[in-house]
């Protein structure tokens, strides 16, 4: 059983995934994919947490190098985070830890709990010795890039693409 991490805020409770909430996590992710991707990227496959998500969040709960978290309310995920380490290379000689993706449900934003992923993440990447915390956002989620702004986050590089 896996211990909270934050202290129950609104009656949610910030902690390490379990197997059991693997359908909650996929949940989430359908969610954030049709919200975010499905909205704004069209090379984006939408399905892709419905048809992968269940095996890779299973596999991603034992792996060492990959964070994942859920905030859990009365037993319902109602967010969650999923993270990554990448080790040094000769490149890049430092550890960086990514966030790949970040979701609260509608109805439980503004209760803090965005704020409290994101102080687990850096608390699991300082403990995994990662130097950076990393997170990439759709240049045109305001929102997003206002909350990770908040967060202690800045823009490092920016992505252009066109259609072929």
């Amino acid at each position: 059983m896996s211990r909270p991490m934050s202290d129950q805020l609104h009656g949610v409770v910030v902690r390490t995934a379990e197997h059991a909430d693997v359908e909650g996590l996929v949940a989430c992710s359908r969610a954030l994919f049709a919200e975010d991707a499905g909205t704004r990227d069209p090379s984006i496959d939408i399905d892709w947490p419905r048809e992968h998500g269940p095996q890779r969040f299973a596999n991603g709960i034992d792996d060492p190098d990959r964070l994942l978290l859920v905030a859990d309310r009365d037993g319902e995920v109602v967010g969650h985070l999923t993270g990554v380490l990448t080790e040094a290379s000769a490149m890049k000689p430092v550890r960086i830890a990514t966030l790949v993706s970040m979701y609260v449900q509608p109805a439980h934003r503004r209760e803090q709990i965005g704020g409290r992923l994101i102080r687990e993440f850096t608390a699991w990447a300082k403990r995994k010795e990662a130097r950076f915390v990393e997170v990439t956002a759709y240049s045109s989620n305001t929102d997003a890039l206002r909350f990770y702004e908040r967060n202690g986050f800045a823009a490092k590089s920016v992505t252009l693409e066109t259609p072929l």
